[in-house]
Formats: structure tokens, C-alpha cells, sequence
């Protein structure tokens, strides 16, 4: 096993997890595509074993990642987490079955869907804004029942209604679980939209979108990685490319909470819709070949 061979992730891992953090997706979002899509491009060498070692290999990055950003908002004491456990008592068991049915499917099946997915994703980041304010005062202030107070630690008060976990709401975050655990892709574009609709302010949407995404992601990653070395044993995982992406996202991880407020939350939606698209694009390629193999 090379371990110089994945040097060039170091940064890479560094700027996803950066990314990730201010806008509150998922960094398997992009780093599944980077290993199915960039890596066979760059020579046979760099090849992950297979489609499903490509998601366990994101997700459990995505995992130190987002623990890294959890520690940079809970030093700005911006984390609801009252609110995040309500949605992760239904996102993890989801995402564990998710990760179950991964090893099941067939990798072009499973290229496809990440395409499909990632593609509606891009419609719904692009043409669907959310209308969230920076204080819920403004948005949920004439409604009846108890306002939910939070001060960062600069001393910037959050007002808001904490919302109901409901019908809709469950299905929908069950859906981005069950889309985690097996794609990879879900769970954190799934948390923020709901929230900030609501009238959650989008700091602490953000904040509380990375203390879901945490339980979540580390849950179907290690029901993942536990399965591909029940079936190959260490060598199944990549600890080559690991070891340079895993600190990449805890460095990065922390930059981007320091970095939250300097982009529009619309503006970043935006971009990282337009590049979903040519992701998907590409992933549809890649399926075909799959399919034709």
C-alpha cells in the first residue's frame, strides 16, 4: 500500500470540508465523486476497489469532518441540540438500514441513483430558496407558543420557534437517511432546508444540521466499513487515501465555522447546485459504462 499516493487529497479534503461546513451539505456530496469520478482519471493506481468501498470511504471522512466543524459551532454555542436530537432519533436507524442495502445493489444501479440524486438536489438548491433569515424573530414572532432564545459566544441572540418534528417532516428526513447510508448523499441537504423554511436562523440551522450529519454519517460509515472488512479484511479500506483526507477535514472543518456570515447561504446554494449538475452529468457517464461492462 502506497502511502504517498493520495498526497494531493490533504488540501482537496481541506477545501470539501470547508465547503461543507458553511453550506451544511454533506461532504461525501463531493467527495463520492471525486473517488469515482477524478481517481480513474488519474491512472489505474488510484482506483478504490469498488463503488461501495468509494461511499464507506466518504462517509467515514465525512464523519471526522463534520466532528471537527461540530467543535468549532459548539464553541459558538449555536447548537440546538434539543432540536438535532429530534431529527437524529429518526435519521440514524434509517441510514444504518441504508448502509445494509448498499453492499446488495449493483455498482451501476448504485452510480445511477447517486446521479439521480444529486441532480434533483442541484433543482432544489438552485430554484428553491429558502427564505431563511438571520433571527426567526422576524418570521415566527406572531405565532403562538414559546420562543426559543440562543447567544453565541459574541453575544449575537437567536430568536426563534423551535419546529415540530412532524409526519412530513419524518419522511422527508428519513428519506435523506435511508439516501445516506446508501449513496452517501441526503441527510444534511434534507436538515437545513427544513429548518431554516421554518424560521430557524441559518447559523443555527447550519450548527444543527452538522450535530445530525455527525450521528448520522458516522452510523452508516461504520456499518459500511464494518461490512467491507467483514468481506476483505484492513486491506479493504483505503488507509493510503484516509490518512491524508481524514486530517484534510478536521483542519478544514475548522475554518469553516470561523468563515460562517461571509457568503450568502443563497449565493453558496447556488454554486454548489450549478456544480451538482456537471457532477451529474459525469456520474451518468460513468454509469453507462458501468452498465455496459
Amino acid at each position: 500500500m502506497d502511502f504517498g499516493l493520495y498526497w494531493f487529497m490533504l488540501p482537496v479534503s481541506m477545501l470539501v470540508a470547508t465547503i461543507a461546513m458553511l453550506s451544511g451539505i454533506g461532504g461525501a456530496a463531493l467527495f463520492t465523486p471525486i473517488f469515482i469520478i477524478i481517481f480513474p482519471l488519474l491512472g489505474p493506481q488510484y482506483l478504490l476497489e469498488s463503488t461501495v468501498a468509494a461511499i464507506g470511504t466518504a462517509l467515514l471522512t465525512e464523519t471526522f469532518g463534520f466532528s471537527s466543524g461540530f467543535i468549532g459551532y459548539y464553541r459558538k454555542r449555536i447548537v440546538d441540540f434539543a432540536l438535532a436530537f429530534k431529527f437524529s432519533r429518526v435519521s440514524v436507524p434509517v441510514a444504518i438500514l441504508g448502509a445494509l442495502v448498499a453492499p446488495m445493489m449493483a455498482e451501476a444501479f448504485l452510480v445511477a441513483g447517486y446521479s439521480l440524486l444529486i441532480f434533483i438536489l442541484a433543482g432544489v438548491l438552485i430554484f428553491f430558496h429558502h427564505g431563511a433569515v438571520e433571527n426567526g424573530a422576524e418570521l415566527v414572532g406572531q405565532r403562538s407558543g414559546a420562543l426559543h432564545r440562543k447567544a453565541d459566544n459574541k453575544g449575537r441572540e437567536y430568536v426563534y420557534k423551535r419546529p415540530k418534528l412532524g409526519l412530513s417532516s419524518s419522511l422527508i428526513t428519513s428519506t435523506g437517511a435511508f439516501l445516506t447510508g446508501l449513496l452517501s448523499v441526503g441527510i444534511g441537504e434534507v436538515i437545513v432546508p427544513q429548518l431554516t423554511k421554518r424560521g430557524v436562523p441559518v447559523a443555527v440551522a447550519a450548527a444543527t444540521s452538522v450535530a445530525v450529519v455527525i450521528v448520522t454519517v458516522a452510523s452508516a460509515s461504520f456499518t459500511l466499513i464494518g461490512q467491507l472488512m467483514r468481506e476483505g479484511g484492513l486491506s479493504a479500506v483505503p488507509w493510503n487515501l484516509v490518512c491524508y483526507t481524514i486530517p484534510g477535514v478536521i483542519i478544514g472543518g475548522q475554518i469553516g465555522p470561523r468563515l460562517q456570515g461571509l457568503v450568502s447561504q443563497h449565493v453558496m446554494e447556488r454554486a454548489i447546485g450549478g456544480l451538482f449538475i456537471l457532477i451529474s452529468f459525469a456520474m451518468v457517464f460513468v454509469a453507462a459504462q458501468k452498465f455496459e461492462a
